[in-house]
């Protein structure tokens, strides 16, 4: 991944820590760190035809009812850890946006919370939960192009 990113340009800081498996568990290693820390959420609707990154600031918990409504599909639930390897080439924990670089049938749809859209400096793991990267949004728009991935801005309904 990282030789990736430097080949199209991309700068990144990377942040090496033990695996961390939660949003909590990575804030204690990288909540001094700049930039929106992430929560990736990677669900899939009830008939399994749709499968969706959504990538919202960790604090925020997200209504999937509310979601789901704004999308006009049936229920969202989190996909499996197989589906998540099927479609992202990851296990859970190590869920971000650079995981898109594995979705090469483009059957992962992108969702960006309004919130995580507006920040200048991205957290991302790069494909592995033992790593954190500091990316500049504009650097991120280059890695959707490579990856010819069109992020959705919403703004996510949250719980509470």
């Amino acid at each position: 991944m990282l030789d990736l990113l430097q080949s199209l340009g991309i700068q990144y800081e990377a942040h090496y820590h033990e695996p961390v498996f939660t949003c909590e568990e990575a804030n204690l290693h990288t909540g001094h760190l700049p930039g929106c820390s992430t929560k990736n959420l990677f669900v899939r609707d009830k008939k399994g035809k749709r499968h969706i990154l959504i990538v919202v600031d960790d604090s925020k918990t997200v209504n999937l009812n509310e979601l789901a409504k704004l999308l006009d599909c049936s229920k969202l639930s989190m996909a499996s850890p197989e589906r998540l390897m099927t479609h992202l080439g990851i296990a859970p924990g190590s869920v971000s946006l650079l995981a898109l670089i594995n979705d090469k049938q483009h059957a992962v749809e992108v969702i960006l919370d309004k919130e995580v859209s507006e920040a200048t400096l991205l957290q991302c793991h790069p494909l592995t939960n033992t790593a954190t990267l500091l990316i500049s949004q504009n650097d991120m728009s280059t890695f959707f192009a490579h990856t010819q991935h069109e992020p959705r801005i919403l703004e996510i309904p949250s719980i509470g």
